[in-house]
């Protein structure tokens, strides 16, 4: 029963000059917001007109757009990135899931790229496809092959996939052995396969070079300690693949021994000197050839020859411009159709502007910077010497190589016919990349925190599918923490004038939680900082005062890792 026939039914009882008042107010509100009832009816009849929709005044619409907090979203989306970086393998995964993305990817635009010439070629509209198809097959295999052999077959063999692959660059130059393509000789056919050396030689250097530096300690004012043996192979490598010819490769390799020099520590001056010979002989080289000097002064704009020489960046520029913002649509390129060279192979990533548009070009390029940004993570969470300059090569190697590609392809940079790592067509190259970011994920399984994940009673996820071996904490050599501790007793003048960190020393913070002991004044910690990186541990009460990497784990029983209690858990 409504408001108002209640007011009524009691109004006999009520003063009549308050009834009056009420009566007057009772018939505003009956008119505006209530339904009229009439008492003669039955008592279903009022209950059932009582719940009959009320009448209300017509709203306008609202059209105004709702606040939105950019403060707090951006700060809960950096939270969110926190919470998913501090799983203990993310960086496993997210390796995993770049590698299936990128190489997902190039295989869908080789396809779209490679269909009109492989028609015309040889009557097909997907042999490139399937050849490339099958080397990402053998990647995949190679790739899972590098999560199950242990760290020590990679160090022990390293010396020798160098010395194969110098003997492989050696024998592809041997007429009758080598294949000539275009007045090159580089390939090896096998089984139908062209295999080029030259590739397969980069992930020997990266290897083989990450496992000889580790070791080295001591690094001089000139770093002759890094120099021998690793720069006279590299220049052995480099003259027998300019002897190819193959220039654009010549300078990936310069490149990956720079990022191992660099990362060992090698001084700073010493290292310019190296970048200006490595710049005089690049201009040297390109000089040198009539093709190479014709594409650069066309870059320069001294030689304007729009179809001679700088006919494929024309191409390509035209390409870009086609797709605009969203793209012509996948399979739709018009530049393929025999008006770009090679838009399969160096020029890819303007049939994916063109196809896919500018946001297909922004997403190819920030899964390449997601990939640096996750493969210095695992540097610089890496313990282990040899993981640590491993990883930061591979990084910079695949950021240098794409960011080249893309650079000449827009036209920032003069045409080098550098790949786009996974995504161009090349069966070794698609080969070595996947084998490199194989080692990556096996870098990020041995960090600390995935360690302690997967030294489990029984480990889950895709460690325990693919049925992974269970990393082994890094334990330096015996030799080298005497080394350690000779270097903290040694006085500062005495150290090694290189561009290592000096030692720091930081105060101990006083103790404070219950059942803490009191702490000396003079108490201090070591926060030295010897390359490769260690991570010093503050010294509990009762331990001795030399730390050693040997205290970053706790004592293991065949290779994993036991904590005696939870509180022994907490405490370090």
């Amino acid at each position: 029963m409504s408001a108002g026939s209640r007011r009524r039914r009691s109004g006999d009882d009520e003063d009549p000059e308050n009834s009056d008042l009420e009566n007057s107010d009772l018939e505003k509100d009956d008119l505006e917001n209530f339904v009229e009832v009439d008492l003669d009816e039955e008592p279903d009849v009022d209950r059932r007109r009582s719940r009959t929709p009320q009448r209300r005044r017509p709203q306008g619409l609202n059209l105004s757009m709702p606040s939105i907090d950019v403060r707090a979203t951006v700060s809960t989306v950096r939270e969110g990135f926190s919470t998913l970086l501090s799983r203990p393998l993310a960086s496993f995964h997210m390796i995993l899931s770049l590698t299936v993305i990128l190489t997902a990817l190039g295989l869908i635009m080789v396809l779209s790229a490679s269909s009109v010439e492989g028609y015309a070629k040889d009557g097909s509209a997907y042999g490139m496809f399937a050849t490339q198809a099958t080397f990402a097959t053998l990647g995949f295999i190679l790739f899972y092959l590098t999560l199950k052999v242990p760290v020590r077959l990679f160090r022990r063999f390293a010396t020798v996939g160098i010395g194969l692959s110098i003997l492989l660059l050696t024998l592809v130059l041997v007429p009758g052995i080598g294949v000539m393509v275009n007045g090159a000789r580089r390939w090896f056919s096998i089984a139908g396969l062209s295999v080029q050396p030259s590739e397969l030689v980069k992930v020997a250097l990266c290897v083989w070079g990450a496992h000889l530096l580790a070791s080295r300690r001591n690094v001089g004012v000139y770093g002759k300690e890094l120099l021998m043996p690793l720069v006279p192979v590299s220049i052995v490598v480099c003259v027998l693949i300019i002897l190819e010819p193959n220039q654009s490769t010549t300078m990936i390799i310069a490149l990956i021994v720079a990022a191992l020099l660099w990362f060992a520590g090698l001084p700073g001056r010493v290292f310019a000197g190296f970048i200006l010979v490595f710049l005089a002989a690049g201009v040297a080289l390109a000089l040198m050839s009539d093709y190479r000097s014709a594409r650069v002064f066309s870059f320069l704009g001294r030689a304007d020859d729009p179809l001679g020489s700088g006919y494929q960046a024309m191409q390509a520029q035209f390409a870009l411009a086609n797709g605009g913002v969203f793209g012509v649509g996948l399979g739709q390129s018009t530049a393929k159709w025999n008006y770009l060279p090679n838009a399969h192979n160096d020029f890819i990533f303007a049939i994916i502007g063109e196809e896919l548009g500018l946001i297909g070009a922004l997403i190819v390029v920030g899964l390449f910077v997601i990939l640096g940004a996750v493969g210095m993570r695992i540097a610089r969470r890496s313990l282990d010497p040899f993981f640590r300059l491993l990883a930061a090569t591979i990084t910079v190697l695949f950021l240098v190589q794409a960011f080249i590609n893309i650079g000449y392809v827009v036209g920032l940079l003069p045409v080098t016919g550098i790949q786009l790592p996974i995504l161009s067509n090349g069966g070794t190259s698609m080969l070595t990349m996947l084998t490199m970011l194989g080692l990556l994920a096996t870098a990020a399984r041995h960090e600390p925190d995935a360690i302690r994940a997967l030294t489990g009673p029984q480990p889950n996820g895709l460690s325990r599918f693919l049925r992974l071996p269970t990393p082994v904490a890094y334990r330096p050599p015996r030799a080298e923490v005497l080394r350690d501790r000779l270097e903290r007793k040694r006085p500062a003048g005495g150290r090694s004038a290189g561009r290592r960190p000096a030692p720091v020393r930081v105060p101990r913070a006083r103790g404070t939680g219950r059942g803490s002991a009191p702490v000396r004044t003079g108490a201090v910690r070591s926060g030295e900082i010897h390359y490769p990186g260690r991570q010093p541990r503050p010294r509990r009460v009762g331990q001795r005062s030399s730390w050693t990497q040997d205290d970053a784990y706790p004592r293991s029983t065949r290779g994993r890792q036991s904590w005696r209690s939870e509180g022994e858990y907490r405490r370090r």
